[in-house]
């Protein structure tokens, strides 16, 4: 199996192979977690268990093209890198929405506008939301003030 060159390739595996997450709910952290580390916002997995279509979905905004391609191309990477077939790979080309099926999990990376536009977030809004950790984010809660944040500036 081909390892990424990415150093967080370590924390990925974590993620994927952590006993409370069965697969695929395991596929969608990892997913989850990647977005996070590349500054995805507004992320969201619903809990799609008993649809046709596949038993999560992700969502991500990033905030331009080439955000959302890396976003992309790490997902597909470590996915990859696990083992996983991926069966569609859509929209690259613009970035506008970039969606990533494996069957069980779907990955749809969008740029802010054509999300508001296709409003998926509406369309699963009746399924359940996964709860995504805290220490998911790339910068997690802080507690800094601005004097704190101010200090040997001037």
């Amino acid at each position: 199996m081909h390892m990424s060159t990415n150093p967080r390739s370590t924390q990925y595996n974590a993620v994927l192979n952590d006993p409370n997450w069965a697969f695929p709910l395991n596929h969608a952290m990892m997913a989850v977690s990647i977005l996070a580390d590349f500054k995805g916002e507004n992320l969201k997995i619903f809990d799609m268990k008993g649809s046709s279509m596949c038993d999560f979905n992700v969502i991500a905004t990033a905030q331009n093209t080439m955000q959302a391609r890396a976003m992309a191309d790490e997902i597909s990477r470590q996915l990859r890198a696990a083992g996983t077939e991926i069966v569609s790979y859509e929209g690259y080309g613009s970035a506008d929405w970039i969606l990533i099926d494996t069957g069980d999990v779907i990955v749809h990376v969008f740029q802010e506008n054509t999300r508001g536009a296709y409003d998926l977030d509406l369309v699963f809004g009746e399924r359940p939301q996964v709860k995504i950790p805290e220490e998911f984010y790339f910068s997690g809660p802080t507690k800094t003030t601005t004097e704190d944040a101010l200090k040997g500036f001037f």
